[in-house]
């Protein structure tokens, strides 16, 4: 008998008895602990954790006993997806996506296409699929994933550009991906041949509106945000702020994801400028906290279906592995017929030297699938019948594919091409931005000191304080402790001006910030 989970808090439905019922939920939890361990394993090892995630809820299932755990079909796309690409979106900021818009354009419409329709061929010719499914699970498969590729680059020490570019790609290719699926799941339940032209339009209408949502979201959170200083509501407006934006999008027939998308790097760019610090370091401690439960989870439950997919397609033995091994092929050359020529034409277009031949190597082989087609292909309605199976079977098998193969072989990579930012600039970077955050701090005080606006004994304990962070404020007067939060307003103006002139990096800009918040965060203390 098929009984779902009490409460659907979880989300998830399990075939089994009672007793067997409360297992799944156990197995649930116990992939929550086992992803502590995973991440804390995959820093030692330099290996990225959704790799590891993903193997590791492999072994799990094939763990005598293991209840069979069947996802949702609503549980990905409505209750993880919109937190994980809000979160991935807000390490895009609007000032890294503007010198790489026009490849991003190129990769996120026109290589989906291209390797929605590759796929779908090499589908017809090597599984049983119908013409009209190939192409579901072409669409399915077309992009990149932005959670799997966000969580890969973090360790990445890739150039800002070259991560800007890859991080922006995966974001925006997944809203032409999903609109794509919608329009082939369409076409493949009503049995009628789409016509070019209507599926072109129903396309921008789809996209377009999911960006105009976004935007209105957008702004409608920002208002909020500027006028309350209320740390829990802060905190709740952050984490509704996606599921709003998608559910709204979802309820005009828009690309709910295109809105989640372009909420989160409208927002990001404006994140400083509508919380205070004490604001800004709870709503990311509860985000992280939530991104890494939510990642930990669908990572793990990627490689802990697997199993029970192979069960339900049946057929001969490891056929469907060498289906899934010829569709990641396909995705692979795909990839880098569209990366070399952009590579090509980056002097022609820009009259700037050519990057190193390594730069497209590392690019067309950052192409991971992850969260993002399993909740495409669990869209895909029940009515379908088995050529669903093997379509979600053929995605989670290339998703644990691209995972494992790719992610763990990217790091070393990135490190043997020589496109790596060296360690030792990143630490100049950072110093350079402290001197002048320094140098304008103290051109401060000394404008306070001449104009006689605080006392000078504060102004020189200040100043003293200043050659040695963090700063000492044990005991320190409210005069002290005003001057410091003004001082602190200088640099974190300074910073925000190093940044937008282009000096210093996003990273360095987050990092150095959190230094600031924190710091001022000690002064209510």
């Amino acid at each position: 008998m098929s009984v779902g989970v009490p409460g659907s808090l979880v989300g998830i439905g399990i075939s089994m008895s009672e007793r067997v019922r409360v297992h799944g939920v156990a197995v649930i939890l116990l992939l929550v602990v086992l992803a502590t361990g995973v991440a804390a394993s995959a820093r030692r090892l330099r290996v990225p954790a959704p790799s590891l995630l993903v193997v590791a809820g492999l072994l799990v299932a094939l763990v005598p006993g293991v209840p069979v755990i069947q996802v949702a079909p609503d549980v990905v796309g409505l209750v993880v997806l919109p937190p994980l690409l809000y979160a991935a979106g807000q390490d895009l900021p609007w000032r890294e996506l503007r010198p790489v818009w026009a490849p991003v354009t190129v990769l996120a419409v026109g290589l989906v296409l291209a390797s929605a329709a590759a796929v779908s061929l090499v589908a017809v010719a090597v599984t049983p699929l119908s013409g009209a499914m190939a192409f579901v699970l072409g669409a399915v498969l077309a992009s990149t994933d932005p959670v799997a590729v966000t969580a890969l680059g973090r360790r990445l020490s890739l150039p800002a550009r070259l991560r800007a570019l890859i991080q922006a790609e995966s974001l925006f290719n997944d809203a032409t991906s999903l609109v794509l699926v919608r329009v082939a799941v369409a076409g493949a339940v009503s049995g009628a041949a789409l016509a070019p032209g209507r599926g072109a339009a129903q396309f921008l209408l789809l996209a377009g509106g999911g960006v105009a949502v976004g935007a209105v979201v957008a702004g409608g959170v920002a208002l909020i945000r500027w006028r309350t200083e209320d740390p829990v509501l802060e905190t709740v407006t952050a984490l509704v702020t996606p599921y709003a934006a998608y559910i709204a999008a979802e309820a005009a027939h828009l690309s709910g994801i295109t809105a989640v998308v372009v909420a989160s790097v409208v927002l990001a760019g404006q994140a400083t400028r509508l919380t205070n610090a004490r604001i800004r370091l709870q709503v990311h401690a509860v985000y992280d906290t939530v991104v890494f439960l939510l990642e930990s989870v669908v990572f793990s439950l990627i490689g802990l279906q697997l199993p029970a997919l192979i069960r339900a397609v049946g057929g001969p033995d490891w056929l469907w592995l060498a289906q899934a091994g010829a569709i990641t092929a396909t995705l692979l050359a795909v990839r880098a017929v569209w990366v070399f020529p952009l590579w090509l034409a980056v002097p022609r277009r820009r009259g700037r030297a050519r990057p190193p031949w390594t730069v497209p190597v590392v690019v067309s082989w950052a192409g991971a699938r992850g969260v993002l087609p399993l909740a495409a292909a669990l869209s895909i309605p029940l009515t379908v019948g088995a050529e669903r199976d093997l379509v979600l079977l053929l995605t989670t098998a290339v998703i644990v594919i691209t995972l494992v193969a790719q992610g763990s072989t990217l790091g070393p990579l990135v490190r043997r091409s020589g496109v790596a930012v060296p360690p030792g600039q990143a630490r100049s970077e950072e110093a350079a931005a402290r001197a002048a955050m320094s140098r304008a701090a103290l051109a401060y005080l000394d404008e306070v000191d001449r104009l006689d606006a605080a006392p000078s004994v504060a102004v020189a304990q200040l100043r003293q304080m200043l050659t040695a962070r963090p700063a000492d404020t044990d005991g320190a007067g409210p005069v002290l402790r005003q001057l410091r939060r003004d001082v602190i307003a200088i640099e974190a103006a300074e910073l925000t001006r190093l940044y937008e002139d282009g000096v210093i990096s996003a990273d360095t800009r987050r990092q150095l910030q959190r230094r600031l918040d924190l710091e001022e965060t000690s002064l209510d203390d």
